[in-house]
């Protein structure tokens, strides 16, 4: 198996079910994040078209963990 990541443009999206925090306030002003495959998929909300970035499971759990320890508060 390889370790390096398929380049986000020639994966297909369009079977992947977008899920946006609750958070978001409805105005489209978020990330929305999708499974695709072994990876997450991460979209601006207001560019849908655009080709979503893509990160391993270990990735995300990496960024979750620091956002959870408030390690990005000061970005906020």
């Amino acid at each position: 198996m390889s370790n390096t990541k398929p380049n986000p443009a020639e994966l297909d999206f369009s079977g992947v079910a977008w899920e946006k925090s609750p958070f978001s306030g409805g105005n489209d002003n978020c990330m929305e994040f999708g499974v695709i495959g072994d990876l997450i998929a991460v979209r601006d909300s207001k560019r849908p078209e655009q080709t979503p970035l893509v990160y391993t499971r270990d990735e995300i759990a990496a960024m979750l963990a620091g956002a959870k320890a408030g390690a990005f508060d000061h970005l906020a």
